[in-house]
């Protein structure tokens, strides 16, 4: 099984990106948001501003949990809206979750089953 974190940013944003968060799995390159696309993924002023993030991102802050600190220049779309997907190695979707908000996401569990069902597919 392979994880990748795909994102339509530029090089330079992204490796920043994965050294400030301490994420070791691969990164994708999406500029052109083909793979977004292709999963029904959009960009949401009115999700992405929605009261109940803003106010979820300011208890961040309140309890000192850092963001990634990304210069405004290498800032692109942040109103793109992301999601959770788990493939088979045929490229079989078994898990879809396009995030309704930018905090949305599956469960741990919904992942977890997933990623056992293309386990169990791929040795038969």
């Amino acid at each position: 099984m392979r994880v990748l974190v795909v994102s339509f940013g530029s090089v330079v944003g992204a490796r920043l990106w994965l050294e400030q968060t301490g994420c070791t799995f691969d990164m994708l390159l999406d500029p052109q948001r083909k793979i977004y696309r292709s999963f029904g993924l959009g960009s949401s002023y009115a999700k992405v501003m929605k009261f109940s993030c803003l106010l979820q991102y300011g208890e961040y802050g309140a309890v000192d949990r850092d963001f990634p600190d990304i210069p405004p220049h290498l800032l692109e779309d942040i109103y793109q809206m992301g999601g959770d997907f788990v493939l088979d190695e045929a490229g079989k979707v078994l898990l879809s979750h396009p995030c309704l908000t930018p905090l949305d996401r599956p469960a741990v569990t919904d992942v977890l089953q997933a990623a056992e069902a293309a386990h169990v597919e791929s040795t038969r």
